[in-house]
């Protein structure tokens, strides 16, 4: 049985510093920016882009957007992804750069968040090109060219 294709489920930005998360259908990614209209969107940074997968936050009985990720994919092997991985999503490429570390601001949604996000709150990315994405978009993961064929990815602590 084929294995339906990774895809966008969900779209946020963040148009200010603590505001709500707003939901979007569809974003405009500028290249080394990030999200267009997201207070967190700067240039040069490895952190313009938050990724999640929507089975770590349904394992966690949280929705979409409850861990203020930018985009939440549904089908994509987050524990296997590396950073120098690249995501062609809609129209844009993205590069993975590093796992997202919980916050204590986790715990502010729920106590006792932030522990249980250890090494599963997502992965950070820069934009390498631009375009817009949108909710149902397929995501295709292109592994980093140098990436050994046996790399085998550590098992995620405490996941479901």
């Amino acid at each position: 049985m084929d294995t339906p294709a990774p895809t966008v489920v969900a779209l946020f930005r963040c148009p200010g510093h603590r505001a709500p998360m707003e939901p979007m259908s569809e974003v405009w990614v500028e290249a080394n920016w990030g999200i267009q209209g997201d207070a967190h969107a700067r240039s040069n940074s490895s952190r313009q882009v938050l990724l999640m997968d929507r089975e770590t936050l349904e394992a966690l009985g949280l929705w979409p957007g409850a861990v203020r990720e930018n985009i939440t994919l549904q089908g994509l092997p987050f524990h296997q992804l590396r950073p120098g991985d690249r995501l062609q999503i809609g129209e844009a490429l993205l590069e993975i750069t590093q796992p997202c570390a919980p916050c204590g601001r986790m715990d502010e949604i729920r106590p006792g968040l932030q522990e249980a996000l250890h090494g599963r709150r997502g992965m950070l990315a820069r934009v390498l090109q631009s375009g817009w994405i949108r909710c149902g978009d397929p995501v295709r993961w292109l592994k980093r060219p140098d990436r050994h064929p046996d790399e085998r990815s550590p098992s995620r602590s405490g996941s479901a």
